[in-house]
């Protein structure tokens, strides 16, 4: 395989016709049109503790509970958990998190508006919905829960690592529908191919569907229908965090989130081990919203290469000293997770390649 460094890979993508399978013209512009931060632009994010799950969740929202609700205006809101896996409560979004989120949207009169949506991996995401207690909560809220597979979709390409080639995959239109006010529900884990997994990840790497009956049958290593979602990953380290960069031009929070309450160190999203951390943040510049997320893991920014990528792209504030906390002091909340064994194999994305010459 070709060593190349993280510019040199998006270059080369680039060079290559990519770009024009992966965005559409318009969105080749580095997001100009589309966000008022620039590198100079002073962000603002919410860092809340406590004892009690639903009480931090509406507590890290309240001190933007005006601009949400200029943000979301009329819109749907769709509310996207992390429910990645049915049966493994550690890797998911807890229902009381949900309760604290519900109850903020009612607090500004926006709760007509809101759905809840996800596409867990492994089978109906039904199934998730009812193993983590959703649908009471759903009930008392009187707010619908959507599966993703059963939605309208629309086709986005991303890039094989073995080949560089475009490939298409269905994604749920939902999430790639400007016109929606879209809020990924996160939590806070390690990763094994991208470090760590917040709130854009969440939205990414859900948003794939699923032939409806899709059942993964993991002991066999085999499946019953088709899944897009393995596409995304792009069979190697480099190609998984461009994937997630080039993405994030259609599929990006609104709204971002995330559930520290008890994190997940190690082997994430699905087999890492729990961490108490008791830390909740959100903010409506994603990235900024990231950038703390990371902060407070104890990770390198410099190692999580797809927030990297939408940095050098100007998607959102990456510079810790041009966010504004509100609330806790991040150097009071830091905790060091232990990342995934892989840690090492996952920094390829750094590698650098030796200078050509084109002509």
């Amino acid at each position: 395989m070709i060593k190349m460094y993280r510019r040199d890979f998006i270059r080369t993508s680039l060079c290559g016709g990519l770009a024009a399978a992966v965005m559409p013209a318009q969105a080749m512009k580095v997001l100009a049109g589309q966000t008022e931060i620039t590198a100079d632009t002073r962000s603002r994010v919410s860092l809340v503790t406590g004892a009690d799950r639903a009480d931090m969740a509406f507590r890290a929202l309240q001190p933007f509970a005006d601009e949400i609700a200029r943000a979301a205006g009329n819109k749907r809101i769709i509310i996207k958990p992390n429910l990645v896996e049915s049966k493994i409560p550690l890797c998911a979004t807890h229902a009381e998190t949900l309760e604290g989120v519900l109850e903020f949207y009612k607090s500004i009169r926006k709760l007509e508006n809101v759905v809840v949506g996800e596409s867990s991996a492994d089978g109906p995401t039904m199934n998730a919905y009812e193993d983590y207690n959703f649908i009471p909560v759903a009930d008392k809220y009187k707010v619908k829960l959507i599966d993703f597979d059963h939605t309208p979709t629309q086709i986005l390409y991303v890039v094989n690592e073995h080949d560089i080639r475009p490939k298409p995959v269905r994604v749920t239109s939902l999430l790639t529908d400007r016109n929606n006010f879209v809020m990924s529900l996160a939590r806070m884990k390690t990763h094994g191919l991208v470090v760590a997994t917040l709130t854009l990840k969440n939205l990414v790497f859900g948003a794939p569907v699923k032939d409806p009956g899709f059942v993964l049958y993991k002991r066999r290593n085999e499946a019953q229908g088709k899944s897009d979602k393995p596409v995304v990953h792009g069979n190697g380290f480099r190609a998984t965090n461009y994937n997630l960069f080039a993405m994030a031009y259609h599929i990006r929070p609104d709204l971002g989130f995330i559930d520290g309450f008890t994190g997940m160190e190690g082997n994430g999203p699905t087999k890492g081990t729990p961490i108490d951390h008791r830390v909740c943040v959100a903010g409506l510049d994603w990235l900024a919203v990231e950038r703390v997320g990371i902060e407070l893991m104890g990770i390198n920014p410099d190692d999580v290469g797809y927030l990297n990528y939408c940095n050098d792209a100007g998607m959102g504030q990456f510079d810790l000293n041009k966010i504004d906390i509100t609330g806790e002091k991040i150097t009071e909340h830091i905790k060091t997770y232990q990342l995934a064994g892989n840690f090492d194999r996952q920094m390829q994305w750094k590698i650098t390649a030796p200078e050509k010459s084109f002509g």
